[in-house]
Formats: C-alpha cells, structure tokens, sequence
C-alpha cells in the first residue's frame, strides 16, 4: 500500500497544472514544496529501483499473483522515472558528478522523458490508486 500512496504523492507533485486547474490555492502549497522537490525525486527515485529490484526478486509471484506482481513492477517504474525526473539536478550534482558520460546519457534521457512527464503523472496517479485497491483486494 506504502508503494501506491508514495506514487500518487509524487505524481501530483509532478503534474502541478493538473492540480491548480482543481484546485486554484494549490499553487502556495506546490510553491511551500518547491524547495524540496529535487529531494522528494531523489528519495522516491531511488524507491522505486528498489522496488523494481524487490520486484524481481518476487518473481515467483507471477504464478499466484500474476496482477499484482504486474500492478508493483509497473508502479515503481513509474515511480523511478517520475523520480528521476523531479531530481534531476540533485542526482546529476550527486550521483553523477564525477562521470561526464553518464552525466551526459542521463541529460539525453531527461531530454526524451520531459515532454512525457505530465502523461506518466496522470499515469502514476491511476496506477497508485490501483495499488492501493489491488493491496486491498488481494491481500
């Protein structure tokens, strides 16, 4: 449950236009969280690889939990991608200060990914309801 609530946070942290279009006081709370936005992104960025790892290390779920196996390695994609993208600059700063080229690949995927970055929000959004209700469901 933990997995889809982390999602839907930082899916509406990334689609900010969707939620002023809702709600229009929502801009004094996206610009309170601003400053932690890069944070927030490195956090969930590394997240959801672990996710994606534990994942794979649940691979023997497939045959008893075949949806939601699918749900939780969906989900935390989304949410190292999302991640990536919110904390760009921290993990560049960071992480790959000392390589130019990862530094370099990971700007060309950041290039690939920006314009997608809304789409994959209202995906992530979707999908963390589901693993909440999958959660609920299955176990």
């Amino acid at each position: 449950m933990i997995f889809g609530i982390t999602l839907i946070l930082l899916s509406i942290i990334a689609v900010p236009s969707l939620l002023l279009s809702k709600k229009p006081n929502a801009k004094e709370l996206l610009e309170k969280i601003e400053p932690y936005q890069g944070w927030i992104g490195l956090i969930c960025c590394f997240y959801g690889i672990w996710g994606i790892v534990f994942s794979i290390l649940k691979l023997g779920w497939i045959s008893t939990f075949p949806i939601w196996w699918g749900t939780l390695l969906a989900g935390n994609s989304i949410q190292a991608i999302l991640g990536f993208m919110l904390g760009f600059g921290l993990i560049n700063k960071y992480v790959l200060s000392k390589n130019d080229g990862a530094k370099e690949k990971a700007v060309i995927l950041r290039e690939k990914l920006a314009p997608k970055q809304g789409k994959l929000g209202l995906i992530g959004i979707f999908v963390g309801i589901w693993m909440i209700v999958a959660n609920i469901l299955f176990f």
